[in-house]
């Protein structure tokens, strides 16, 4: 444990302070109380941070058991911050979570798009109004219990992938800005998922044992089409082939994704294989668009994308390759990226790629950090001859 606690302290001195003399600063973590930011603060106040807690209330609903999530979350926060011996607070952002991103997820799935909620939130709540009431609190930095690392060379900040390839979640901070990324640390990102959960059991933290969170941070692990119709009311259609037979009813077009297999209660086909999945959402006529064993229409060559955040800046080139995942989890994929506008992509795949879907993100990376990334508006087939 001695070896990896030096492993941090040398990584944090070679990434972030550079040359810098280390007086004592103050540091808000952002508390989840979760494992993470738990183990997150008492590196960093070994690291001889002043640190201060705060946790972010975003949701006011309770679960379908009737139990406050965020009540019992701020229970752990309490607990841990006790054992660190650091003061805490909480803040209330639900307001502005309900304006800047459940607003736009919403939109987005009347849209009849697949939207990511969590990527939004870091933009527009962690490293926005979470940041500016850390700095309220005299914070000279703020950090979260992101796996991910960071760089700071004067003005260019730069989002490292983490160590740990299975946990990195850099694809949800694509569109955190520079000046975002200002003054910020990840103290997670040179450790794995196992090394912090025996960081927090060999500590005595409370929150060792303690299940990640899953699913959409608001939904958790409520039922996902109960909760969306609380919201938005279903439109029941038609279910089509390709062909345009009709071979069965949806409940809206907001309860399903592309490539989704279950829950369309579809029976087989008489003399052939395979399972029904979607391939289509046409808004326009309320139908969805389903295939039977064949799984062809599911593939595209490429997407076209925009609002494209790029982390440091821009190259200089208008093409250029690099590495994209067009989902979080993906193995990251070989795309040719010809920019067409400030802020917008056509990105062309290596290999064609399955259920690419528009709402979600394009993140693009090199070998040792994330380049920022956009959102997927459309996708396309080539000719079989143009390829």
């Amino acid at each position: 444990m001695l070896y990896i606690f030096a492993r941090i302290w040398y990584n944090f001195r070679k990434n972030f302070l550079r040359g810098r003399t280390m007086e004592q600063k103050t540091v808000v973590v952002g508390m989840s109380g979760g494992v993470d930011s738990s183990v997150a603060a008492l590196l960093l106040k070994r690291q001889g941070f002043q640190v201060v807690g705060l946790f972010m209330r975003n949701w006011e609903e309770s679960d379908e058991s009737g139990a406050c999530t965020a009540e019992e979350d701020y229970a752990d926060v309490e607990r841990v911050c006790g054992m660190l011996g650091i003061p805490y607070y909480t803040v209330d952002f639900s307001r502005a979570y309900m304006e800047r991103v459940f607003s736009h997820f919403l939109a987005e799935y009347r849209a009849g798009r697949t939207p990511n909620p969590d990527v939004l939130c870091n933009r527009e709540i962690k490293f926005g109004p979470f940041k500016e009431y850390a700095k309220a609190l005299g914070a000279d930095y703020i950090a979260t219990g992101h796996y991910c690392g960071i760089s700071h060379e004067g003005d260019v900040h730069r989002l490292l992938k983490a160590k740990d390839a299975n946990k990195d979640q850099t694809y949800f901070l694509n569109q955190v800005t520079q000046a975002q990324l200002a003054n910020v640390l990840f103290p997670l990102g040179d450790l794995t998922k196992a090394e912090v959960r025996a960081i927090a059991s060999e500590n005595g933290l409370a929150t060792a044992k303690k299940k990640d969170s899953t699913g959409i941070c608001f939904i958790g692990e409520r039922n996902f089409r109960k909760f969306l119709r609380q919201y938005l009311p279903a439109q029941p259609g038609a279910i089509e082939t390709l062909d345009g037979e009709r071979v069965g009813e949806h409940i809206g077009l907001m309860y399903y994704t592309l490539g989704q297999r279950r829950g369309l209660d579809l029976g087989g086909r008489h003399g052939e294989e395979g399972r029904w999945f979607v391939v289509k959402k046409d808004l326009a006529r309320n139908v969805l668009v389903v295939s039977h064993g064949d799984e062809a229409p599911l593939y595209t060559d490429g997407c076209t994308v925009e609002g494209m955040n790029d982390i440091p800046f821009p190259p200089a080139e208008r093409e250029y390759s690099c590495r994209a995942k067009l989902r979080y989890r993906q193995a990251e994929q070989g795309v040719r990226v010809v920019r067409t506008g400030a802020d917008s992509l056509t990105l062309f795949f290596d290999t064609p790629q399955r259920a690419v879907t528009e709402g979600q993100y394009a993140v693009l990376y090199d070998e040792t950090q994330c380049l920022g990334g956009g959102v997927i508006t459309s996708t396309f087939r080539l000719p079989r001859d143009a390829q």
